[in-house]
């Protein structure tokens, strides 16, 4: 617990972690919005075909922040610290104070999920108000078991990013993987007009926690279990290469 408790502390001390906080709290909303204002005319006329998705669709897309935040709590350990300071790496220091790398990984999860978690909450408190200030009684009622699939949805990708990050100790590459894929490009869903195998990915097995999309493919617990099992195997692989891997490198 103590470890946990040291990893969040170190979390909440880096500069990016407010710009996690900030677009993980907010960019939901704002998706949110944009998609209820596009829809409120077919809405109100009766003759959208989309709205059991608006207002999820914002937590779809909005979880940039727990990306960052996933990336960053294992990126930030492989920084050069300034020469004042010795030149070395925050990770060194880490594996001084906890000596089994499982531990330290462990607690990284354990940090990011919290966060992630807590985070996703506050999301839907501003997502949630925003779409019925818009759409008034035409929003769509929202679920108590979809908010908790888009929860694990968050904490999922959140501990996705932190097993990638493990992997390549740079922050660049699964920042960039993982925020074109959830914002701009979905690979799985291009690669799913080419065989079915692409809704065994994580993220599109992941969407079928929570949104109710004509093309759904996974009832939501098989969609869970999916993206679950990818974040098993990832943590599985990140801690073998982080127990054989030379911190130094």
């Amino acid at each position: 617990m103590r470890a946990i408790n040291a990893e969040l502390s170190k979390l909440l001390s880096l500069p990016g972690i407010w710009l996690a906080l900030f677009i993980g709290a907010f960019a939901p909303a704002v998706f949110a919005a944009l998609d209820s204002l596009t829809q409120k005319a077919d809405i109100i006329a009766g003759i959208s075909t989309r709205l059991a998705e608006v207002g999820y669709i914002g937590l779809g897309f909005g979880v940039q922040g727990v990306i960052i935040l996933g990336v960053l709590a294992v990126s930030s350990e492989y920084l050069t610290e300034s020469s004042e300071s010795g030149g070395g790496q925050q990770m060194t220091t880490s594996l001084s104070v906890v000596s089994s790398r499982l531990y330290v990984l462990l607690a990284k999860g354990g940090a990011v999920t919290v966060i992630s978690a807590l985070l996703c909450m506050v999301a839907i408190i501003i997502m949630v108000p925003t779409t019925h200030l818009i759409l008034d009684e035409y929003a769509p009622a929202f679920e108590w078991s979809r908010l908790f699939g888009a929860l694990c949805y968050w904490i999922f990708t959140a501990l996705l990013a932190v097993g990638f990050t493990v992997l390549t100790k740079n922050g660049v590459i699964p920042l960039a993987v993982l925020m074109i894929n959830s914002s701009i490009v979905s690979f799985s869903v291009l690669l799913s007009k080419i065989t079915t195998l692409a809704m065994y990915l994580p993220d599109r097995a992941g969407i079928d926690m929570f949104m109710s999309m004509s093309d759904r493919f996974h009832t939501p617990f098989i969609g869970g279990l999916v993206m679950f099992a990818w974040v098993f195997v990832l943590f599985i692989i990140a801690a073998i290469v982080f127990y054989r891997r030379d911190v130094a490198a």
